[in-house]
């Protein structure tokens, strides 16, 4: 399989390099910034693209690693191209292959691929890739040959449908970007209390790593503390009178769905606690 990139931003640096690094073929990177995609073939010791019909033609699979926005339109050019028989994979983990629009007449097939991973530096970030889930969805017909080539690579990969895309995002959305929300309302709070920013920060980072560790290694059941594990009703209505109206409502829609969590650990009758957050 002869891989080449349409995009040289962290994505495409990590997944290129990871691909090189366990010795599969990359041809290279097409960028419309040369800087970036001279930048990612140095690093990955590959070929830099000035054209992109060029490197289509030296590949036999295409992952196009751009933004979300651009997608529609890289698939645009290159459906006017000789792509027959071709495996066209984007990288996004909100769009589905039906992004393709019109694939079946190019003779092409077309899939989403998607790291459940956040490429945070473009020269570290392969480093850890290997531990990340993969999900794949798209034509039936060659599926395989992309599940084939992930799972080569040690990479744990599922196959998913068009229909759960944005489902599937979200999940990753509520543990990636929503956790950041979360650890920044805790950060405002502690500031309510007196501590500046960076000193709130400094104070919870031990707390945030060693419960994402908890969960990590014991699940969500098991790595449940706290009051509402306790049924400690008077504790979580303290809370509750500490906090301003928008903070309130987002610890009490999040309280109500770690009662359900609890009542899987614990056969106690949480009613009160339940009433307390409606």
């Amino acid at each position: 399989m002869k891989i080449g990139f349409i995009g040289a931003g962290k994505a495409g640096f990590s997944f290129g390099k990871f691909l090189t690094e366990h010795e599969r073929e990359v041809v290279g990177f097409y960028s419309r910034s040369p800087e970036t995609s001279k930048e990612a073939a140095e690093f990955t010791g590959t070929k830099q693209y000035t054209a992109i019909d060029e490197l289509v033609a030296d590949s036999d699979t295409v992952f196009i690693t751009v933004p979300d926005s651009q997608i529609s339109v890289v698939w645009e050019t290159l459906k006017k191209l000789p792509i027959r028989d071709k495996l066209i994979c984007h990288f996004s983990g909100a769009l589905s292959s039906r992004i393709f629009s019109g694939i079946e007449h190019t003779g092409a097939f077309g899939y989403s691929v998607h790291p459940l991973y956040a490429f945070n530096d473009k020269y570290n970030s392969y480093r850890d890739l290997a531990k990340a889930a993969f999900t794949v969805e798209g034509n039936p017909e060659r599926i395989d040959e992309i599940t084939g080539l992930l799972s080569e690579l040690g990479l744990a990969v599922t196959v998913t449908h068009a229909d759960n895309k944005t489902r599937y995002h979200a999940a990753a959305a509520t543990v990636s970007n929503l956790y950041v929300a979360l650890v920044d309302m805790a950060e405002e709070l502690l500031e309510e209390c007196g501590f500046n920013r960076e000193d709130a920060h400094t104070a919870l980072s031990p707390l945030i790593e060693n419960n994402t560790a908890n969960i990590v290694r014991y699940g969500t059941v098991d790595a449940l503390t706290g009051p509402i594990e306790r049924n400690d009703v008077e504790t979580v209505r303290g809370h509750l009178a500490s906090m301003n109206e928008e903070q309130s409502r987002i610890y009490k829609a999040l309280s109500r769905r770690l009662v359900d969590v609890a009542q899987r650990k614990h056969p106690l009758d949480y009613g009160e606690m339940e009433e307390l957050l409606k």
